[in-house]
């Protein structure tokens, strides 16, 4: 399988089974996208013509075609797919491994977004936040379940974590302990909307967590407009002397800027902008999730923009890049020259099996998406994955479980995509959140672009 697109003046071809990338001039281009359905004399005869105004001829036609069979008995071109019959045991190696949790610490949260999907933290239950037992508890969950792997993640979620940050900082506390003691190491991230932020929060942060995710959306009057406080006011000029205080103290270790962008404002690159204009360079701006009907929800015009969008937003990063002030989108990072391992590429992100989030209470979801709907509880922290059904319905969730995604040429870089989010698109977890595939596709195509242009510069 392969795909082909053309931006910024380039012509790329994907190979996506043995995760070539071509770049290509406009003959070979068309070679390619004939290559398989065309006889070669005929694919000649049709590029003499086409190309008579650049006096191409027939041998260098011929020759160029040559070229393309040599690139497919190498298996860099039109190579086939030799991952769909171990996709089912991948999983199967790690099972009953948890390497990560999403710590729900606080059920609660100071801002009103109107876009919330989790309900202003709540999650459709009750206002709480964890205690310390439950966390320190779901720790040892995690050090339980975690085999041999060295490396464990753990988010502190909420709600606003920093509603709880006593706890945090305590967890933190028990976790280095614990360190000593089994050998593991822990990498903390903190998902914050700033409003809490202090020294003491710059402090603890830039010293324990390997990751800060902080929440802007960027322009003042975007911002303003949905991350509003209980009496409706907005939060951007209090968090944002926060935010540059935080990011400046913490010397160049990792944080993401996050954003979300909704039917008010698909024109999200101005948003990026703010942010860079506030001095903030590692970005990520998401499409928002919520239902439909949702005056925050983009519909079909706000797909097109955002499609233009991010091609400019490339545009936008090639013209950074080469004035020496470059910036990171998180949805552009991609590494072709290594990657994800084929495991990951056909299992995904490994929600309900490798991942789980852990409500106050110490219930076990497969991620924070589904946290408050019953019917994806898996267990808790005390008793274990006790849905084991459940569970196995989440270990199959890889990309070839999705048959919608057979003839997708991203389908390795998106593993099969969301379950949360295709759960909530068409009831099932394997279902397809098809707006989401087209946005990822986009996506894909300016990452790959970046990436290649390194190459030329």
């Amino acid at each position: 399988m392969i795909h082909q697109f053309k931006q910024g003046g380039l012509c790329v071809v994907v190979d996506v089974f043995s995760g070539a990338i071509h770049l290509v001039d406009d003959v070979a281009y068309d070679i390619i996208a004939l290559y398989e359905t065309t006889e070669k004399e005929q694919i000649v005869n049709s590029l003499v013509e086409k190309y008579a105004h650049e006096n191409l001829s027939r041998e260098e036609i011929s020759e160029c075609y040559d070229e393309i069979t040599e690139l497919k008995e190498d298996g860099k071109l039109f190579s086939p797919d030799t991952f769909a019959p171990i996709s089912n045991k991948l999983k199967e190696k790690t099972s009953g491994v948890v390497k990560a949790l999403c710590l729900h610490v606080a059920h609660t949260c100071n801002l009103n977004c109107a876009y919330c999907f989790a309900s202003q933290g709540k999650y459709s239950g009750e206002r709480a936040v964890m205690s310390e037992e439950v966390g320190k508890r779901a720790l040892d969950f995690l050090i339980e379940n975690s085999g041999t792997r060295h490396n464990l993640e753990v988010d502190f979620f909420g709600g606003e974590p920093l509603m709880n940050f006593d706890v945090v900082k305590n967890l933190v506390a028990y976790a280095r302990e614990r360190e000593k003691e089994t050998g593991k190491n822990f990498r903390f991230t903190l998902t914050t909307n700033g409003v809490l932020i202090d020294d003491d929060v710059i402090d603890f942060a830039n010293r324990e967590m390997s990751n800060v995710v902080l929440s802007l959306d960027g322009r003042k009057e975007i911002h303003d407009e949905f991350r509003v406080d209980y009496a409706g006011k907005g939060s951007f000029d209090k968090i944002v002397p926060k935010f540059q205080k935080l990011v400046e103290a913490r010397g160049g270790k990792d944080y993401y800027m996050r954003g979300t962008f909704t039917h008010r404002n698909p024109d999200f690159v101005n948003d990026i902008r703010t942010m860079l204009d506030l001095g903030f360079d590692e970005l990520s701006m998401e499409p928002v999730v919520c239902a439909p009907d949702d005056p925050a929800a983009l519909n079909e015009k706000d797909l097109e923009v955002v499609m233009q969008q991010y091609e400019e937003l490339a545009s936008l990063m090639l013209e950074r890049r080469r004035q020496g002030k470059p910036f990171t989108f998180y949805h552009y990072m991609i590494d072709l020259s290594g990657g994800p391992c084929i495991y990951k590429r056909v299992s995904g992100c490994g929600s309900g099996t490798e991942y789980m989030a852990v409500t106050p209470w110490g219930d076990l979801y497969p991620c924070h998406q589904f946290v408050g709907d019953e019917k994806f509880k898996l267990g808790d922290i005390y008793n274990g994955v006790t849905n084991t059904a459940l569970q196995n319905e989440f270990k199959q969730c890889n990309v070839y479980a999705h048959p919608e995604c057979n003839d997708c040429w991203a389908k390795l870089y998106c593993s099969g995509g969301c379950a949360a989010n295709a759960y909530h698109a068409t009831g099932k977890i394997t279902g397809i959140y098809e707006n989401g595939c087209k946005l990822f596709r986009k996506r894909m195509e300016c990452a790959i672009f970046l990436e290649a242009m390194k190459t030329l510069e």
